[in-house]
């Protein structure tokens, strides 16, 4: 058995239980690990709040699609992305399944080796917004000599899209409330303010221009100021407004699109890689024990210190 969260109806935090859960013995292509961090996402409450659909018959609804542990059994054909996973190795999940839980059944197709040098909270929380940051970077083309807007810079994928983008020679304008621009700079951003005036801001800071746009936020602000600072729509990007996007021929990225799964899987080893070496940090905010998972969803909601949300099995 296993304490394992589930959504069991739709609505808000309060609608998330722990319960004891059956850990079935690993099936072909499967692996168990026992999670020693959880990394907690926006898409995870929006699972239950009914922002997806309200269909009962999902329900309990288990959640988590990341984190990082420890294989403790493993099926025949248990080969991830790296090769061969055995008993007693140090992994991180993503693409996991259900992995707000002490103990899980994961797909051997989630599994990468966790580094030596990376603790298990980073690595917890690291893959799907490192994953995010760098799929919108390569859409974008983002290189030396760029200089990129990020809106959004001091949430959970603007943090690792300002650090991959320094990596690739780029100059970062990055938005974020001014308790965080210390953060930003730190990281190599160049900060600014969300607001009125956002456009000259930023055209203060890149005299020479902005080459590329990367949304994380999806306000009309963040999509207008984009539009009138950066003269190829082909390199603007959003996470979030994808309406406009569609309307207004500039790129959108994540949701159903196999193109960005195959990008975000293709990925995970070199970012994992640069983790474990310092070279990308995935700031940690708070951690809370599985049990608090509703306080931590509700948290998750509000203003925060800047860096991710991890649950402690």
């Amino acid at each position: 058995m296993s304490p394992t969260v589930v959504a069991t109806a739709f609505g808000g935090p309060e609608v998330l239980s722990v319960i004891d859960a059956d850990v079935p013995e690993p099936g072909p292509g499967e692996v168990v690990v026992d999670f020693r961090a959880i990394g907690v996402n926006p898409i995870d409450y929006k699972l239950y709040s009914g922002a997806f659909g309200t269909d009962e018959s999902q329900l309990p609804k288990r959640l988590g699609s990341e984190g990082a542990g420890v294989v403790s059994a493993v099926g025949t054909d248990a080969v991830g992305p790296a090769g061969p996973i055995a008993v007693g190795d140090e992994v991180i999940a993503f693409r996991g399944v259900g992995t707000y839980a002490s103990r899980a059944v994961q797909p051997a197709s989630s599994i990468t080796p966790k580094p030596a040098g990376l603790d298990w909270e980073q690595a917890g929380g690291l893959l799907l917004t490192a994953a995010t940051a760098y799929d919108a970077l390569e859409v974008l083309g983002v290189g030396d000599g760029d200089t990129v807007l990020i809106h959004g810079a001091a949430g959970g994928v603007g943090l690792l899209a300002v650090q991959l983008a320094r990596l690739r020679g780029a100059t970062v304008i990055g938005t974020g409330r001014e308790v965080n621009h210390d953060y930003l700079r730190s990281i190599g951003a160049e900060p600014t303010t969300y607001g009125d005036g956002l456009a000259d801001r930023v055209r203060d800071l890149a005299p020479g221009g902005i080459t590329a746009a990367f949304d994380t936020v999806g306000a009309d602000e963040a999509v207008d100021v984009s539009l009138e600072l950066v003269a190829d729509r082909s390199r603007i990007v959003t996470t979030a407004a994808f309406e406009r996007a569609a309307a207004e021929g500039f790129g959108s990225i994540g949701g159903s699109n196999p193109e960005s799964t195959e990008r975000r899987d293709a990925a995970r080893s070199e970012l994992v890689g640069l983790a474990g070496e310092g070279k990308l940090v995935n700031a940690v905010a708070k951690t809370f024990p599985l049990a608090d998972v509703a306080t931590a969803h509700s948290e998750l909601q509000q203003p925060h210190d800047i860096g991710k949300f991890i649950l402690i099995p």
